[in-house]
């Protein structure tokens, strides 16, 4: 817009200054044609530069001459610009005058120069400050996107912080102020004393007419400042921090209900645990005891969630050959399943931590898919596969989730949650999918140095 002002405008300068350029070079050379005409009729001699019928008048001007009327016309003459006027005179031949126009050309040439140069400099600032302008903004939009990236994928404490959305005073912090300056009065040593009456009260004067007294405020509202201007990004910023630190305070509830309930329920699990061993043997006491032993492993879930939620688990790295310690989880889960070991490989990890992860998703095969259940090594790739239905499409969009199960499967949701937590913590990826040919196939792909 500021672009097409500013070339507006110089076209505009430019038409008006060569209009009037050109109107004073025309009534010029009419002038000194009327006073040929009249030196002409007079038989005087004709002065410099102009003449009758001259070789070098304009063909077009020299046609309008003979017709019987009077014009002027910008042409060259001797490689010199010239304004020509030219009228009738007798036996059908023209009367010319010729002015030169040389200075007047170069002052409009001038005048185009300085308008070209003057728009070009003023494009080039508008551009200069818009290209600055937009990419400031560019900048913090690209900012507040990246954060709002990073809290999509589970990092609560990203915060934008823009330093344009500081804090504002207004009516709670007016206020806060009037009720602090009121409890200070109140706590003054001393009785109270009424002015009116009050000897020993000096004279009392109207803040709205008194010149000593400040500024007045109101406490309601707090001293007044300087209003800010609107700032679209510096909102959508505060916005974002504000959704970042809301979602953060109710997922940190949450986490807290879900410790203290499986704190609270583990001693008392534990006592019903040792009382369902002391029943006597026989249907009825091993449906209490498998009842009591699937919330004992349903406690403990939850603990271990809690603690990786907390974010402070510590690995214990050691030294360790993949294929063996996928053999070994595998014995542990006491499942059917069959390992291949394509390439082994030794990996720094954590043993515990690593078997859990494994021990996890063999189970969650058997129990949620159909066998054959194989698990392959492929370097410090392991996969996990079953024959099944396969993993839910909310899984594999968008990962595990603890409590949430489909199609009428028994359990939680909480086995794959605690394997996708420990495998971060080793610094491991665990991916779902699909098989094409059916199925559900878990990959695992362990970092090495």
């Amino acid at each position: 817009m500021c672009c097409a002002l500013a070339a507006l405008l110089g076209v505009l300068v430019h038409v008006q200054v060569t209009n009037q350029t050109v109107g004073q070079a025309r009534d010029q050379a009419l002038q000194r044609l009327t006073q040929a005409t009249e030196r002409y009729e007079a038989g005087d001699t004709l002065r410099r530069g102009a003449g009758v019928d001259p070789p070098e008048l304009p063909g077009e001007l020299r046609d309008l001459a003979v017709a019987g009327d009077r014009g002027t016309m910008v042409a060259e003459r001797e490689g010199r610009p010239t304004m020509w006027a030219a009228g009738p005179v007798d036996g059908e031949r023209a009367l010319a005058v010729a002015v030169d126009y040389s200075q007047q050309a170069r002052t409009i040439e001038g005048l185009d120069r300085a308008i070209l140069w003057s728009s070009g400099l003023a494009i080039g600032a508008t551009l200069l400050v818009g290209a600055f302008a937009v990419t400031r903004v560019t900048r913090r939009l690209h900012t507040t996107a990246l954060v709002a990236r990073r809290i999509s994928a589970g990092d609560l404490d990203a915060r934008v912080n823009d330093p344009r959305t500081g804090p504002r005073t207004g009516l709670r912090t007016g206020l806060r102020r009037g009720l602090r300056r009121g409890l200070r009065r109140g706590l003054r040593k001393g009785p109270r004393t009424d002015p009116r009456t009050d000897p020993r009260a000096g004279p009392r004067t109207d803040p709205r007419t008194d010149p000593r007294a400040g500024p007045r405020t109101d406490p309601r509202t707090g001293p007044r400042t300087k209003a800010r201007p609107q700032d679209e990004v510096a909102a959508v910023a505060a916005a974002l921090d504000s959704m970042a630190a809301s979602l953060q305070g109710k997922l940190l509830a949450e986490q807290r209900f879900t410790a203290d309930v499986a704190h609270e329920l583990r001693t008392p699990l534990t006592g019903l645990h040792a009382a369902a061993e002391l029943l006597p043997p026989g249907r009825p006491t091993e449906l209490v005891r498998d009842r009591v032993a699937a919330l004992r492993t349903l406690t403990e879930d939850l603990l271990e969630i809690s603690r990786l939620d907390t974010g402070r688990e510590r690995v214990e790295l050691d030294t360790e050959q993949l294929g063996p310690l996928a053999e070994r989880a595998v014995r542990a889960a006491g499942n059917g399943t069959e390992v291949r070991v394509v390439r082994d490989v030794s990996v720094e990890t954590d043993r515990r931590r690593l078997e859990r992860v494994l021990g996890n998703l063999v189970a969650n095969a058997h129990r949620h898919g159909r066998g054959p259940v194989v698990l392959t090594v492929d370097g410090p790739v392991v996969t996990v596969r079953d024959h099944g239905d396969g993993f839910p499409e909310y899984l594999v969009a968008h990962g595990p989730q603890r409590f949430r199960t489909e199609g009428g499967t028994r359990g939680h949701g909480l086995g794959l949650t605690i394997a996708r937590g420990q495998a971060e913590v080793l610094g491991a990826r665990l991916e779902f999918a699909n098989a094409p040919e059916g199925g559900a196939v878990a990959t695992l792909k362990l970092a090495v140095e």
